[in-house]
């Protein structure tokens, strides 16, 4: 009885120490997730107006640019996926990761070949593990992007698009990222980032526009090579910061969660402990009783 009441002991303070932890994780992302959202928020509208520029660039222009056209002499294509640096946030990185291994599967039933780009910690680890180095990989600010690191994410891929195919020029874009819905609901998404797909009077985000007549000067060619790695930059950029956003509140609702199951586990600790402590009390009772009667029957 002594040793399951020291054992029960134990466990009650290693949980309330991984309570601790579990309580510290989800302040900080709950001190961070406002930001987040915010940043979230702040990137729309010029995301949405240089989407709209270049819709209407290649709607009303009818220029065959190389970023908007389909390429036949390669069949290799780019994955990006976006991941998280840290744990602790529940199913985040598993759902992200799940979704581009079946987004990988289907091109490569295509007869497509794949050159994998990976942001976060988790991701490479998870790659690396299983002997599949990715072409690059960016760590250390998942949960905070800056627009460096978009512009050096952008630039990366948009050179692997635009070059030869003896050169290991890809044929098409594609992202898994973590759509950022609201604090309860965030899901993984896949989108295709190049070549460019614009139909008239519809943006690249699927949004429906009446999109206004402009003139492009010095040529419609010129503005789109000054549009589209822009364009790139600031959609890649859009994804990040929704990937944090997700990231963060998903560590938020999972420490949220572990911080109450550790409480659980005290109380039952607790519990188990008492009534070891109890039987250890009724052991030594009955056997001083045992011990008077033995004495006085002898």
């Amino acid at each position: 009885m002594a040793g399951s009441q020291r054992i029960y002991k134990a466990r009650i303070k290693s949980t309330q120490s991984l309570k601790k932890v579990f309580r510290a994780q989800e302040l900080i992302a709950a001190s961070r997730i406002g930001k987040a959202r915010a940043r979230v928020v702040q990137a729309n509208p010029y995301a949405r107006a240089i989407t709209q520029a270049v819709s209407a660039v290649a709607t009303h222009a009818h220029v065959n640019h190389p970023l908007a056209a389909e390429r036949t002499d390669t069949n290799r294509v780019a994955v990006l996926i976006i991941s998280s640096d840290r744990g602790m946030a529940g199913a985040y990185t598993a759902n992200v990761i799940r979704e581009g291994e079946r987004l990988i599967a289907e091109l490569q039933a295509a007869g497509k070949e794949i050159d994998l780009y990976v942001a976060g910690r988790r991701a490479v680890g998870y790659y690396q593990y299983r002997g599949r180095t990715p072409e690059a990989s960016w760590t250390g600010e998942s949960d905070a992007p800056t627009p460096e690191l978009a512009e050096e994410i952008a630039g990366t891929l948009l050179r692997a698009f635009s070059a030869h195919a003896e050169e290991g020029g890809v044929a098409e874009l594609h992202v898994v990222y973590t759509q950022f819905v609201n604090m309860v609901t965030q899901r993984p998404r896949i989108i295709r980032l190049l070549p460019l797909e614009v139909v008239e009077g519809v943006s690249t985000d699927g949004d429906h526009d009446a999109l206004p007549l402009y003139e492009f000067e010095p040529s419609p060619e010129a503005v789109l090579d000054a549009l589209l790695p822009r364009y790139i930059g600031s959609r890649i950029f859009s994804l990040l910061l929704q990937a944090a956003a997700s990231e963060l509140a998903s560590r938020q609702r999972a420490m949220h969660t572990a911080t109450e199951n550790a409480e659980e586990l005290i109380r039952t600790y607790t519990r188990l402990a008492n009534q070891a402590r109890q039987g250890e009390i009724t052991q030594e009772i009955s056997e001083i009783v045992s011990g008077a009667d033995a004495l006085k029957a002898s």
